[in-house]
Formats: structure tokens, C-alpha cells, sequence
């Protein structure tokens, strides 16, 4: 056990560094309502995280695996409210509302959702979780420390963003280049919508 926690630590760091929905979304809210709202959502991404670590640790998240429909299913799903985050982004670019929050529903919840209608978070756990478990390890335990392992490499670097964001220059407040970030960030969610919807197993 103790043996496999500095690997799991380093593939943790790598994936959390891989730019993704999750990333673009903490982006995007972090130009929009500033880096409370950013920091919200990075822990929505990362609950989302746990969500399918922990159905996975229980042999839940196997059933995409073993489900072409269940698969496509959440697949589209996630698809559309990745396209209709872009699309808000672009509608709404360079406007915020006075209290702080993104125009379109709690920060917390885009990120959750956004995590939980990626079904392959899902895979990738069942993929990745046995990997690092020896046989004489209790299965469940070890996957869901492993998991909080994961979900705390990514809450970190979220944050992060959240937080160098919104504090990266008085350039970025300006309303044409706020206005343009939006609609970059937008345009990115949605490729990353298209690419999800393409996406096979």
C-alpha cells in the first residue's frame, strides 16, 4: 500500500494538470464573478470527483463501462450542458451581475454537474484505482483513500486558477478584454461539448 502512494500522488498531480471542462469552467467563472464563485466551483468539480471515485471504490461506475446506453446516456448529457455553458458564456460576455455570481446558477452546482455528467471521470477510476491496489490491501479503503488522494491534487490546482484568475492584471478587467475571454472560454467550452458528445469509450 504505502509503496503505491507516491505513484498515485504523481498520476494524481499529472491528470489534475491536464486541462479540461473542469478547467475551463473555473476559468470562466473566475473572469466572470471573481475567484469566491471560481473557488466554488473548483469544489463542485472536485465533489463530483469524489462521487465517482467512491461509486467506482463500489463497483457502481463499472456499469459505464459495461453499458454502451447507460454510457451514451450521460454522455449526451453531459454534452449539452457543456454546449449550453458556452453558449451562456458567449451570450453573457463581459457582463457580471452586481452580486458576484455567474448568470448561469450556482457556481458549486455548473461544477458538480459538469463533473458528473462526464462519464469518462467514471471510467477513468475504474480504470485507473485497481492499478493501485495489491491484493492484500482492502479493496474499498484503499480506493477511497486513493480517491480523496485524486480529488485533493484537483482541488488544489483548481483553486489555484481561481485564484491567480481574477488577480492577473487589471488588463483582464477591462470590459473588451473581458468580453473577449468569455467568448474564448465559451468557444472552448463548447469544443469541448462536441468533443465529449464524439467521444467513444
Amino acid at each position: 500500500m504505502h509503496s503505491q502512494l507516491l505513484p498515485l500522488v504523481g498520476a494524481a498531480i499529472l491528470i489534475a494538470l491536464t486541462p479540461g471542462a473542469d478547467t475551463a469552467l473555473v476559468v470562466r467563472n473566475a473572469l466572470i464573478a471573481g475567484a469566491p464563485p471560481a473557488r466554488r466551483t473548483a469544489l463542485g468539480t472536485t465533489t463530483g470527483l469524489l462521487a465517482w471515485g467512491a461509486a467506482s471504490a463500489c463497483g457502481v461506475a463499472a456499469v459505464l463501462n459495461a453499458s454502451a446506453e447507460v454510457f451514451t446516456a450521460v454522455k449526451l448529457a453531459g454534452a449539452l450542458y457543456l454546449l449550453w455553458l458556452g453558449l451562456q458564456a458567449i451570450r453573457h460576455a463581459g457582463a457580471h451581475e452586481a452580486s458576484g455570481r455567474a448568470r448561469s446558477g450556482s457556481p458549486f452546482r455548473q461544477g458538480l454537474l459538469c463533473n458528473l455528467l462526464n462519464p469518462k471521470a467514471g471510467i477513468f477510476f475504474t480504470a485507473l484505482l485497481p492499478q493501485f491496489v495489491s491484493p492484500d490491501d482492502p479493496a474499498l479503503l484503499v480506493s477511497l483513500l486513493m480517491t480523496a488522494i485524486a480529488a485533493a491534487a484537483s482541488l488544489a490546482w483548481l483553486s489555484l486558477y481561481a485564484t491567480v484568475v481574477p488577480r492577473a492584471g487589471d488588463v483582464l478587467r477591462r470590459p473588451p478584454v473581458r468580453r473577449a475571454l468569455d467568448r474564448a472560454t465559451g468557444v472552448v467550452l463548447i469544443g469541448l461539448g462536441v468533443r465529449l458528445a464524439l467521444t467513444r469509450r
